[in-house]
């Protein structure tokens, strides 16, 4: 926007359509932006009760003609009786925004809580998988029982908060891609409503689906350029030396299938056998579409990375006949149209980042919000589900960002998931 643009008018001169920029701090007015274009009389009422004697506004934004270039008001303004006339619509309006500023503590201390429960679980992950082979038996004990404790709170929790988790809890090492497939796999299946003991088998098959990698060499699974013919003929081999593997730990013929048939796709284009439509267990679709959306996010090379929703788009777009329809559906449904992680541009321009999906109200996630004038620590969350005023306009990718705006909404590299299981949204003014 350039400086032209930007004038100050008397806020006798407010009307709706002027697009109004507030320079006043953000818990200073009841707004949930400090610029957006007025839509009611009432929002004229709020500006005008704020003490300011002028506002900017942006003329590229507004709609009609500019008003006159009169800066000094027309009228005194905020004289004693109409301050006290005006108090009680703004009093209430602040409380209001104390109220949303409290639940965002509240979402603050819940994330944290989150991301705590994320790394202990991830360690939990790494020793499962570094102990494997030295301690097998002792090691799949381990593994049941975690994911009987991650099966209980999800499949009992009245609702289900999705999290993109951040970088402040350990880095890119905690990254687990068994982790990722696993969270994703029993959110499918608390949506079609399996029941705990078939979830239990599929959390398990899901966090071990990958154990006959083991087995590639690593010049293979690290290898950033193409696979030769040779290479990735050795590599689809792990689907096999997986299900030896689980024999040898006397894992369930129903978890063998899920390491066995992981990449099989529904329409025969996957592998080892090539197995199509049904002729494929129910678990292993369910892990195909878990396992194959997060692959598009985190590949080995990281260059080649798409964006949660150009995973997702892409998936049902594209490569809808390799998945199960029903399924794809609930996956989408469950992850909603701007998965955690998504970068996006509001309708009245702003920047955020979608941090947490609840399952139950994808459409309406919870996104961090750029504003250059509040602090990275405190920065704004809004709640789509509360907010009447802007809407999201369009996913956007990294890349297109400036740097400072990246780094604020600081998404990870890799995307990795976690599940809030606790028994309802935050609300402020409850412990």
């Amino acid at each position: 926007m350039n400086a032209t643009a930007n004038r100050d008018i008397s806020v006798d001169q407010l009307r709706v359509g002027l697009y109004v920029h507030l320079d006043l701090k953000w818990f200073e007015h009841p707004f949930a932006f400090g610029h957006f274009k007025i839509k009611s009389e009432e929002q004229i009422t709020l500006i005008r009760s704020l003490g300011l004697k002028t506002v900017r506004f942006s003329q590229e934004l507004s709609e009609g003609s500019p008003p006159p270039q009169v800066v000094a008001p027309l009228t005194p303004i905020l004289n004693a009786a109409a301050a006290a006339g005006m108090a009680p619509e703004l009093s209430q309006i602040m409380l209001a925004k104390q109220a949303m500023m409290a639940q965002m503590r509240l979402r603050r201390q819940a994330t944290e809580r989150i991301e705590n429960a994320f790394v202990n679980t991830a360690k939990t992950i790494r020793n499962i998988e570094k102990n494997l082979y030295s301690r097998p038996l002792e090691t799949v004990q381990q593994a049941t029982l975690l994911i009987g404790q991650i099966t209980d709170s999800i499949l009992s929790a009245p609702e289900l908060a999705i999290h993109v988790m951040g970088d402040k809890m350990g880095g890119e090492e905690l990254y687990l891609h068994s982790l990722n497939v696993t969270m994703l796999s029993i959110m499918m299946a608390r949506d079609i409503k399996l029941p705990v003991e078939v979830v239990s088998v599929l959390g398990v098959g899901a966090l071990l689906h990958d154990i006959g990698r083991k087995e590639v060499p690593d010049k293979i699974l690290h290898k950033t350029e193409a696979l030769t013919q040779a290479e990735r003929s050795f590599y689809e081999m792990h689907c096999q030396f997986g299900v030896e593997m689980g024999q040898r730990l006397h894992l369930s013929p129903a978890t063998l299938a899920i390491i066995r048939e992981h990449h099989e796709l529904f329409d025969g284009t996957g592998y080892p056998a090539k197995l199509k439509g049904e002729s494929v267990s129910l678990l292993s679709r369910i892990v195909a579409i878990a396992n194959y959306y997060d692959e598009l996010c985190n590949p080995s090379a990281i260059a080649d990375a798409l964006t949660p929703h150009e995973a997702l788009s892409l998936m049902f777009a594209k490569l809808r006949s390799k998945f199960d329809p029903k399924l794809l559906q609930v996956f989408i449904r469950c992850l909603g149209v701007y998965p955690p992680g998504t970068i996006v541009q509001l309708s009245n321009g702003a920047i955020g980042m979608v941090v947490t999906v609840n399952t139950a109200r994808p459409m309406k996630p919870t996104l961090v919000v750029y504003d250059p004038e509040v602090a990275k620590d405190d920065a704004i969350l809004l709640d789509m589900e509360r907010e009447t005023e802007v809407n999201i306009a369009k996913a956007i990718r990294p890349a297109q960002v400036p740097q400072e705006v990246y780094n604020y909404l600081s998404p990870r590299k890799r995307v990795s998931y976690y599940f809030d299981a606790s028994s309802a949204r935050p609300q402020a003014g409850t412990p």
